[in-house]
Order: C-alpha cells, then structure tokens, then sequence
C-alpha cells in the first residue's frame, strides 16, 4: 500500500515537471523555478453544484466581499443557476480532497447586443478561509488576465467594496489602476495584444491543471478502494462478515 501511495505522488509530482513553465514576464526567481505552482482547472456545466458548494458555503462578510452585498442563499442559487459556460470562463484550483478551494469568474461583455460596453471583462474572485494566504488569488487573477488578452480584450476590471483590501492589493500589484467611489472601488488593467507567447502560455497552464484534477481524482478513487477494502478486512475480522470458508 505504501509503495503504491509513493507511485501516485511520484506521478503527480512527474506530471507537474513536465507542465511547469520556464518563464513568465515579470516573474521572480521563484516563480521562474517553478516554486510555488499551483495547478488552475477550467470548470464546466458538471462542475456546477461544486461551485454552488462551494459559494454556500462563504459565510456573510465573504458573501459581501465576494458580491459587493450579504449575498442570501436563493440569490447565490440564482447567480449559480445564470453561469453560461459557453460565453464566460470559471476557474477553480482543487485541493487533494478534490474540495474547491479557490473559484474565479470571468466575466464577458454579451457581444450579442448593440448596447454593448467597451472590450472589458469583469474578474471576481473567492476562497476559503482555510486557504487564504497562499497566493491564490493572484494566481486566478492572473490566469484571468491571459485570457481576457488572448480573447481580444483590452481591459480586466473590478467590483469590488473599498474594504476589500485583499482584492485591491492584487490588483494594484498587477498594475491595475483603482479609483474609489464612496464604499465601491473600481480596478481597471489594461490589458496588451495577444501574442503567441501569450496563447502557448493559457494552453500550457490548461493542459497542467487538466492533467493535476485527474491525477487528483484518481488517486482519491484509489485510496477510496482502498479504504473501502480496509473496512471489509475488519469487518471479517471482527466476524461481522462471513469469511467464506
């Protein structure tokens, strides 16, 4: 059992050296030697419930810091309910437990309509309390930003609560400019052209977070089995279950 919990770490740890970007602009030693990498998912329609989960589960001041209001039960029903995969993009970073940690929305003006506002993309972000601390923030907010730039967008902006310095500090630090309006604040990054760097760059960091959630998922499947296996070992062994002889 030992030797196959060694393997799947090997496997996920293999996986994560073979994905890991050499280089990013404007990136420290540390980000360059790959330190700190954390593997971000592209969620979709079957992801839904998990993000419904995972929202519920923000208590009242996240909800306002995460919706600009105390945000209820039936309206984050709603907002789940409205996500349209097909136009926005969702982004999710997954612990080893497969539990969502971390959820970023991008948001895409409707094209659609005639009244549409200018090429600008609007980012919103939440994680769990137990996760915070670790950067994950800027790192949705980053993989937003690739790709708002490689769909042609000139500007990521920001909704956020003039109290919600932790958001404000990312974007600033990413060069966005802020400008406060009472209790609201606006962040506002504009954004370069695409470049195939740019493109390489969003379709290295899909494949790494594919390739991370499916290790992830079949290594839990495993050592599921194996609990499961575990379980029925004792119970033969405390006679709960016939042996069979």
């Amino acid at each position: 059992m030992f030797a196959a919990k060694s393997w799947f770490t090997a496997s996920l740890h293999a996986s994560r050296r073979w994905l890991r970007p050499e280089h990013s602009p404007g990136a420290g030693p540390a980000r360059r030697s790959g330190a700190g990498l954390v593997p971000i998912r592209s969620l979709n329609p079957a992801h839904r419930e998990r993000i419904r989960g995972h929202l519920l589960a923000l208590d009242a001041a996240d909800r306002r810091m995460r919706f600009g209001y105390g945000a209820s039960d039936s309206q984050i029903d709603r907002y789940v309910d409205r996500l349209d995969f097909d136009r926005d993009e969702i982004f999710g970073i997954f612990n080893r437990r497969l539990d969502l940690i971390a959820l970023a929305h991008l948001a895409y003006p409707d094209r659609s309509s005639a009244t549409a506002p200018p090429a600008c993309a609007e980012f919103g972000v939440s994680v769990v309390a137990r996760a915070r601390g670790r950067g994950f923030g800027a790192r949705l907010f980053a993989r937003a930003a690739v790709h708002a730039r490689n769909a042609g967008i000139g500007h990521l902006v920001i909704q956020a609560l003039g109290a919600n310095a932790a958001m404000l500090h990312i974007a600033r630090k990413a060069g966005a400019t802020v400008v406060r309006s009472g209790p609201e604040a606006e962040a506002r990054l504009a954004l370069p052209p695409a470049t195939l760097d740019s493109r390489v760059r969003q379709w290295r960091e899909a494949h790494l977070g594919e390739t991370d959630y499916r290790l992830k998922r079949d290594s839990k499947r495993f050592w599921d089995w194996v609990g499961r296996l575990q379980e029925v070992r004792q119970d033969v062994r405390s006679g709960r279950l016939p042996t069979g002889r």
